[in-house]
């Protein structure tokens, strides 16, 4: 017989992270993402991790990065005002090629916005919010069991490409309970950090190297161009290099990070795509629209960024029409269009406070 039990994205979240190995935490309150932070320093410790507040969300950043460079598995959590205050040192997360999962707990905006209401306004944010425009990996779970599982994914991902990996959710997911299978909660091997003691904390090859801790020696660590050895410099050819491989160790192994759910209708021409909170909707309104005999298919989007496009190009064959619905002015749509070759492209957004109601579905039909 399954076992079901009543419970919320962030339990799903910190178990998830615990289960992926995490033993450091920081982070500061913030609504919607407060309870991923109480929930860490009350359970990280049973577990010989640490978890604290920071005095801000500055702090707290960096205190993973320093965390992580001294041999911890980091995460931190906070909405959208927070990831403002983090853009900084998620820069230096990229440069310095630190593993850290950031969970981004998306809230109504600009400023302070709706503290306690739903949205997806960070989309654009988490890929451009910091200098330079390199590659960032982020994931956008869209039930509490996927919440358990994508954020173990996102550690894997941290540690394999080095780098920070965004974890995508909102208030709704996060804060509101439901009834939950207990074998939904699908595990992911994460595995072990590369290590070395050769001096030399970098790899320029177009994939992620091995990672030389504080605590093993002379550690050079910097948020500037630097060589190999994490020595400043401005060689032209050794800059071009760095800058090479932070791109390339992303997008050269899209195939590594690319997740869509693709439910297929070989009759269809419309396509319902969405990601996160919203794609609820809009599978209730797939199961609706085929039990009366319609024909629609529908893609769910896990791996934001990169964007999926191989795994997207293979679904739009076929398709005429998409509709991209996302609790926003429209942010993840012009990805969309981007590939989408002759297909027509819609937006269906929401910006009032309110979820996406499955009848919004229904009048594109």
């Amino acid at each position: 017989m399954t076992a079901y039990e009543f419970t919320d994205g962030a339990t799903a979240i910190v178990r998830g992270a615990l289960d992926a190995g995490c033993d450091f935490f920081a982070g500061y309150p913030i609504t919607p993402a407060s309870q991923i932070l109480m929930l860490m320093m009350a359970e990280l410790p049973k577990v010989g991790g640490i978890a604290m507040q920071g005095e801000d969300e500055i702090a707290s950043i960096g205190m993973c990065i320093g965390a992580t460079m001294a041999g911890a598995r980091s995460m931190t959590a906070t909405s959208g005002p927070g990831i403002s205050l983090y853009s900084e040192n998620i820069g230096m997360a990229i440069m310095g090629e630190v593993p850290l999962v950031i969970v981004d707990v998306q809230r109504l905006g600009p400023s302070t916005g709706g503290a306690t209401t739903a949205a997806q306004g960070d989309v654009q944010f988490v890929r451009w919010g910091t200098g330079g425009g390199y590659p960032i990996i982020a994931l956008a779970p869209s039930s509490i069991a996927e919440c358990y599982t994508l954020t173990m994914k996102a550690f894997d991902l941290s540690e394999r490409f080095r780098c920070p990996v965004f974890l995508l959710t909102d208030k709704e997911l996060n804060l509101t309970r439901n009834t939950v299978p207990t074998d939904a909660y699908a595990t992911v091997p994460v595995r072990d950090r590369d290590l070395t003691d050769e001096g030399a904390p970098y790899r320029f090859s177009g994939d992620a190297g091995p990672m030389e801790l504080f605590g093993t020696g002379v550690v050079r660590f910097t948020g500037s161009t630097h060589n190999e050895e994490a020595v400043i410099t401005k060689d032209p050819a050794v800059v071009g290099r760095l800058n090479d491989h932070l791109r390339n160790k992303i997008l050269d192994h899209r195939d590594e990070i690319e997740m869509i759910d693709f439910d297929s209708d070989p009759e269809a021409t419309t396509m319902f795509l969405s990601y996160g909170i919203t794609a609820g909707a809009m599978r209730d309104v797939v199961a609706r629209v085929r039990s009366q005999g319609g024909h629609v298919s529908s893609a769910t989007v896990k791996s934001l960024w990169p964007v999926p496009e191989t795994a997207l190009r293979s679904a739009f064959e076929g398709i005429e029409r998409i509709v991209v619905a996302e609790l926003n002015p429209g942010l993840y749509v012009r990805e969309i269009e981007r590939i989408a070759g002759d297909c027509e492209v819609l937006g269906l957004n929401r910006i009032d406070g309110e979820l996406i109601a499955p009848v919004q579905f229904l009048e594109f039909l």
